[in-house]
């Protein structure tokens, strides 16, 4: 095994990577942009549109709720007559 100091490397300075790391952070983000509205007018409806749409989502939950609950719960649904397993 070799002993002492090794040739070349060094131990990485806090300064690097904090700089690596503002680097990375400072480029664009993947997917869709999104700039929300300014006028008084805009932001009334972004409102509306969101109330509206959690309030159409928590209604569509509630129905699978009350359709999952009214029976009972199977993956699959028989496809035929099942065949007896009585022997003759």
């Amino acid at each position: 095994m070799a002993q002492g100091k090794t040739k070349g490397l060094q131990a990485k300075s806090p300064a690097a990577a904090s700089r690596h790391a503002a680097k990375a952070a400072a480029g664009t983000k993947k997917g869709k942009r999104h700039i929300p509205p300014k006028k008084t007018v805009l932001v009334k409806q972004a409102q509306m549109q969101k109330s509206l749409t959690a309030k159409i989502n928590k209604s569509i939950e509630q129905q699978m709720v009350t359709a999952a609950s009214a029976g009972k719960l199977t993956i699959m649904r028989n496809s035929g007559p099942q065949p007896s397993s009585s022997k003759s």
